[in-house]
Formats: structure tokens, C-alpha cells, sequence
């Protein structure tokens, strides 16, 4: 728990983790150079290092404070993946990670707090943002995040993010998983740099296949049925996300998310 927010629970992290991760991985053709913004725990840090075929991950969190709290309290979360010599922790601005530039990655993922009023963290979910990352990416790159609950009652932060992406990416796909611990759906946004990648044309013998050949262990929560009932999502979260309602820009009011 952090400031008063559930956080993760032992008991069901791995839904939230495996769905955050594992759907872009297994969508792209080779990812080998990934980053993470945010992640304190590790646990996204984790699934990332369970492919085969990653040879770089570099996680950038503002607050060492958590990390080494995590390093230290929390094994069954990290399970030693801050000490694997792939991974590469970085304590400092994600932000300013991604706005120094470098080498491009093959998926970006954001594990970071969801934008509320007066913090910092709102300017890593506007559409200024979203287009420098873009510049971050490979030609083939997928960049997913954490995007708020699915809730009805807090169904307009991902919306309106959703509607901020597809300002910036030519495929942006909407899902969800449940996650008992937070007692509603935890929403996700995948997107795509390449229009010709597409998650929802990744069938789940597909999906079986690369698992089998990229993954060194099997998963607790994702597989090929999993991937695609993730991105089924129901009527009324496709409508809310068809209707044209703004976007998150650096001028705009912050999202009061509370």
C-alpha cells in the first residue's frame, strides 16, 4: 500500500503483472531491448525476464525508497530478477529517461501511478509525452501501460487516455483483466507503432506456439485462451472509447483520480 492505494497483494499480483506484460511480448517478433517506467517491486521486471529472447531491460523508478524496500521485503514479487545481469535499475525521472533519447527499444512498458491532480506523474500521460516516446521506439516497437480501473465509476481516465493514443499510434487496443485484490477490472492500453501489428489478429494456438519456443517457464494466469478473452472487452467500454471527448495535453486540467 502506498499513500493509502492498493498497490499489489501477494496473492494475485501475477494477474496484474502477466497481463501488463505478456500480451505485447508475445506480440512482437523479437523483443530483445526493453524499458520499464516505474515497476518498484519488480514484479513487471520479472515477467519481462522470463523471454528468451530479451537481452536488455532497463527500469527507471523516481523513488529508491520502494525499490530497495522491495528488494529487500518483497522476494516473492522481484524473485531475484533485480540481480539478473540483463536487468540494468535506474533511480531517477522517467520522463527525462525517455526525453534524453538513445537507442530505440522494442516495447516500452509504463507500471506508474495513474495521473492525479498536482503531481508530477500527470505529464507521463499527455500527448506531448506519448509523441516523444513514440521516438523511443523501433520501427516495430509496442509501448503499453497501466490505464486506470475499468470501473464505471472511473471509466474516463482510460478512456480519455485511450482517445490521447490514438493520437500518437496507429493500433491502440483496449483491455482488461480482474484483479480480486483491487475489487474492479485494472484496464491496460497496448500500441502498436507498426499499423500492420495488430493483438487481435494473434490467435490463441499462436500465441501457444511463441510462449512454447520464447518462455522459460509456464505462466499462472496468461496463455493462448487467456490473450484473446483479455481483449474481448464488453459493449459499453467500446462505445465509451468510440466517443470523441479530448485528450490529456500539457495545458489541460490534471484528471482528478482519487
Amino acid at each position: 500500500i502506498l499513500d493509502g492505494e492498493m498497490q499489489s497483494a501477494q496473492t494475485d499480483e501475477f494477474i496484474y503483472h502477466e497481463s501488463l506484460v505478456h500480451s505485447s511480448m508475445v506480440l512482437h517478433p523479437n523483443p530483445k531491448s526493453v524499458a520499464i517506467l516505474g515497476g518498484g517491486e519488480g514484479a513487471t521486471l520479472r515477467e519481462i525476464l522470463r523471454h528468451r529472447t530479451v537481452q536488455s531491460v532497463q527500469m527507471v523508478d523516481i523513488d529508491g525508497e520502494v525499490v530497495q524496500f522491495c528488494k529487500k521485503h518483497m522476494p516473492s514479487w522481484h524473485q531475484g530478477s533485480f540481480s539478473d545481469p540483463r536487468a540494468e535499475i535506474i533511480i531517477g525521472d522517467a520522463k527525462q529517461f525517455i526525453e534524453e533519447g538513445g537507442e530505440p527499444f522494442d516495447v516500452i512498458f509504463s507500471d506508474l501511478p495513474s495521473p492525479a491532480e498536482d503531481t508530477p506523474v500527470f505529464q507521463l500521460y499527455t500527448i506531448e509525452f506519448f509523441r516523444k516516446l513514440k521516438q523511443r521506439l523501433a520501427p516495430d516497437g509496442i509501448f503499453t501501460l497501466q490505464a486506470g480501473s475499468g470501473s464505471m465509476i472511473q471509466l474516463e481516465l482510460h478512456t480519455r487516455l485511450y482517445r490521447t493514443l490514438k493520437q500518437v499510434f496507429p493500433i491502440v487496443r483496449s483491455y482488461s483483466a480482474h484483479v480480486p485484490s483491487f475489487d474492479v477490472p485494472w484496464s491496460f492500453l497496448l500500441c502498436c507503432a507498426d499499423p500492420d501489428m495488430d493483438p487481435l489478429e494473434l490467435t490463441k494456438t499462436e500465441v501457444e506456439k511463441r510462449l512454447k519456443k520464447r518462455v522459460r517457464s509456464s505462466m499462472t494466469f496468461y496463455d493462448g485462451a487467456t490473450h484473446e478473452g483479455l481483449f474481448n472487452i464488453p459493449k459499453h467500454i467500446r462505445t465509451a472509447l468510440s466517443r470523441e471527448k479530448g485528450v490529456f495535453r500539457l495545458n489541460s486540467p490534471a484528471f482528478l483520480f482519487k
